[in-house]
């Protein structure tokens, strides 16, 4: 009866071992043996004498010896024979028959290693079963595959004629591609059946990788043959072009002017898209003759791309408090700026924390508007969020720009093409996140060559700039990490889809304190070194400076005020230069006049009570929005003489519709409720109105002057003054009601400028209040009406004063 798949029958043996240091023979294997090693000799030479007493064949133990421990199984091999090899050196060769598993160690004859060993007899069933027959066959044409391959046609039908399955499973053992512990693992198992299915997975590995390899190996050659062919062919064009210049007599440099565009090309570090179109370019290049102008427009274009800064990117500063100290000490005030930068950089560092810093194709950059009066520091800050964020900064002036091309650059057709502002400003830079100012956003026009405004569009949307396409590059860059700041002094004046897209910060100007901080800490020590001083040649006190911010200058910002400093600093270099003055020297306030002349804006409530504008009826005090920030209006109003004057209205200064329509509304308004405010509405009936704005010259349009105009014309039917501290804004409604208006914060620092101590506002702006700084409202008495009546209350003087103050003829 046969025995089962996996069944042995164990005999004891004592062998001399026989170590192989990295190697491993199966039984069935003939390998030579070097006896110059002195164990290999020990071993043979003790097998030898113990054959010599057994009259057999010498018997050892090949036993595999990996980073020098012994494995648990060896195999029984006889000493065929002892000769020289083939380099001369004395050897031996020997045949594996059996496994043999390991046990103790024992004494011998001979210096060997004698150890006892259990021999392992396998056995196979018979007949074999059929999934056992086709693991053979599998294994027979893999083994026949792989000899092929390797041209060993010889040894394809000795294995074929092997039918033992143990034989063959450890005829994989004379397989070059095993590892020493692959071989290992063929040595332990004693299972041939088990045996058999392990070499056959072996082999299939090894000839999927191989398969594999050679697939590359092909790819690899056919990239070199055509590699070597174009450059062949290339080598040859050139040589043609050059025969063709000598012939037509052009000078030997014309080869090279063109340079090697495609090793540059291929050479840089460009996204895959712009490499794809630079490689079209350049074999456009190619193509074309040396006499194309289409060759010095794809030289151009290539230059710009090349010099584009396509995967750079500079770190950013994600030392939140770092950035907030250096806002803060380059410029004073402007803590919304301030708070939204540093929201933004805190934003920005969680993301990068949290690995966000791509999301959808797009990064996180920023559009900012700075809208605010000249002076105020817009642009400068620009550079102040540069350096708080370690970014580089571009500034793009956009004033007068007329030209869409200027923006989006020009098609490559016309001679003398370029990208635009936007792209160059990044090539300028240097890196794809820069901080770019385009100041003057609200100076853009347009005509006949586009709108450069419709341009911005895609520009300054964080939702499209990430694939922004430029008519000179047709190329997408990304400009999603690109932090961008737009400065305007009208925010108006920007159109409404391009406001849209950016966020509004406003810069309404500065107080008084502020300016005089900015003048102490910024403006003086940047005049001394424009003058050659120092300030231990040279101090400005406290109050000479607050002097000079309030009475010399008058103006949202401080660029007035800055040429003003200069000013009196060139006045003392000259005076010592010319010996009239020594230094060290102390401005004081009562050295400004000397020094700068005398002041120019001195408030109303300086002046003479007899030659202030409120002194005679009729005249009240306004607060309007400029371009420059707020600043004070005043309103004149007059009747005409019955018997020599037209009735009806007659408006002077330069006025716009609504402002025409607001002195309509407050005349209307008066003459159906004055006789409730006890006012002479008799006289507007028959006698002419009059109202006039001073500074005729200045364009005037907008509601907020409603209650101005309703207080003039009621102070000139009433006879009572209006107070000269009290400055209004509202806009009026027929019924008397006062309407919201914009600008509060601006017309409020207006007013403080000017020496008003007490405003009237409309009740709905009194949420507004919140943006005017804490300073400011404690000099101001601010006052928030709903109806026309209580300004009336609040403005004009008590009817006793009338007959006490001089009334002008």
């Amino acid at each position: 009866m046969a025995a089962e798949s996996g069944e042995s029958m164990e005999f004891t043996l004592v062998l001399p071992v026989l170590p192989l240091d990295g190697e491993v023979v199966l039984p069935g294997m003939v390998v030579p043996l070097d006896l110059s090693d002195a164990e290999i000799r020990a071993a043979v030479e003790a097998a030898q004498a113990a054959a010599r007493a057994e009259s057999g064949k010498p018997k050892v133990l090949l036993v595999p010896r990996i980073d020098g421990t012994y494995a648990k199984t060896g195999v029984l091999g006889t000493v065929e024979q002892v000769g020289r090899l083939a380099d001369g050196d004395p050897g031996a060769l020997v045949k594996g028959r059996h496994r043999v598993r390991i046990g103790a160690g024992t004494t011998g004859p001979g210096a060997a290693l004698w150890v006892e060993g259990t021999r392992v007899e396998e056995t196979v069933p018979d007949p074999l079963p059929g999934q056992v027959t086709d693991l053979v066959k599998e294994y027979k044409a893999l083994a026949t595959t792989w000899l092929r391959k390797r041209g060993a046609w010889q040894v394809v039908d000795r294995v074929q004629a092997i039918d033992d399955v143990s034989a063959l499973a450890d005829n994989s053992g004379y397989s070059p591609f095993l590892t020493t512990d692959q071989k290992t693992e063929l040595l332990e198992t004693t299972d041939p059946v088990a045996r058999l299915k392990l070499a056959t997975q072996q082999l299939r590995d090894h000839l999927a990788e191989q398969d594999v390899a050679e697939t590359i190996a092909k790819d690899v050659q056919e990239g070199v043959d055509k590699q070597q062919r174009e450059f062949l062919l290339r080598r040859q064009l050139e040589a043609v072009r050059k025969e063709l210049r000598e012939l037509n007599g052009d000078g030997p440099d014309a080869a090279e002017e063109s340079d090697d565009y495609r090793t540059r090309v291929e050479a840089a570090d460009l996204p895959g898209h712009v490499r794809e179109a630079a490689l079209k370019e350049v074999e456009k290049l190619e193509r074309s003759s040396d006499q194309s102008p289409e060759g010095s427009w794809i030289r151009t274009w290539l230059d710009t791309v090349l010099e584009m800064p396509w995967n750079e990117r500079t770190e950013d500063a994600y030392d939140i408090q770092g950035a907030k100290e250096i806002l803060d000490a380059e410029h004073a005030g402007l803590d919304d700026v301030k708070a939204r930068i540093t929201e933004y950089l805190a934003v920005r560092k969680r993301r990068d924390e949290r690995g966000l810093g791509v999301i959808g194709g797009r990064r996180g950059g920023a559009v900012l508007a700075l809208v605010g009066p000249p002076g105020v520091g817009k642009t400068s800050l620009g550079e102040s969020v540069a350096h708080a964020m370690g970014r580089k900064f571009v500034r793009v002036a956009l004033g007068g720009v007329r030209d869409e091309a200027e923006i989006r650059g020009h098609r490559r057709t016309y001679v003398g093409a370029l990208p635009g502002r936007i792209v160059r400003a990044v090539k300028e830079a240097g890196s794809m996140n820069p901080v770019v100012l385009l100041d003057e956003i609200d100076k853009v026009g347009s005509d006949f060559r586009g709108d450069p405004a419709a341009a911005l569009l895609e520009v300054l949307d964080p939702a499209q700039n990430h694939t922004f396409r430029d008519h000179y590059l047709e190329v997408e860059l990304d400009l999603s990490d690109v932090v961008f700041l737009a400065t305007a002094n009208v925010l108006e004046a920007i159109p409404e889809a391009l406001a849209d897209r950016m966020e509004i910060v406003r810069l309404d100007g500065y107080t008084e304190d502020e300016k005089v901080v900015i003048a102490r800490d910024h403006l003086l020590p940047r005049q001394l070194e424009r003058a050659g001083l120092t300030g231990d040649e040279v101090a400005l006190e406290e109050g000479a400076l607050r002097k000079l911010a309030g009475e010399y200058t008058r103006e949202a910002g401080v660029r007035t005020l800055e040429r003003t400093v200069a000013r009196l600093l060139r006045k003392v270099a000259a005076q010592h230069e010319l010996g009239e003055r020594e230094l060290p020297f102390t401005v004081r306030e009562e050295d400004l006049r000397a020094l700068v002349g005398r002041p120019h804006h001195v408030p109303e409530s300086a002046q003479d009570p007899a030659e202030r504008r409120t002194a005679v009826p009729g005249v009240a005090t306004g607060l309007a929005v400029t371009g420059a920030g707020g600043d004070v209006l005043y309103v004149e109003a007059s009747l005409a003489d019955p018997e020599t004057g037209a009735a009806g209205l007659t408006l002077t200064g330069q006025l716009g519709d609504v402002m025409k329509e607001s002195a309509q509304i407050a005349l209307s308004f008066l003459r159906s409720r004055g006789a409730e405010l006890e006012l002479p509405v008799a006289d507007l009936k028959d006698r002419g109105v009059h109202i006039h704005f001073p500074a005729g010259a200045v364009p005037k349009d907008g509601p907020s002057a409603g209650v101005t105009m309703t207080t003039a014309l009621a102070s000139l039917l009433s006879g009572r003054l209006v107070r000269t501290d009290v400055a209004m804004t509202g806009e009026v409604s027929l019924t008397g009601r006062v309407l919201p208006i914009g600008g509060v914060k601006q017309k409020l620092l207006a007013a403080h400028r000017a020496g008003v101590t007490t405003v009237i506002i409309p009740k709905r702006n009194e949420a507004d209040l919140d943006d005017v700084p804490a300073e400011v409202l404690e000099k101001l008495d601010v006052h928030a009406v709903t109806d026309v009546r209580q300004v009336l209350e609040l403005a004009l003087a008590p009817a006793a004063t009338v007959a006490e103050v001089p009334v002008a003829a």
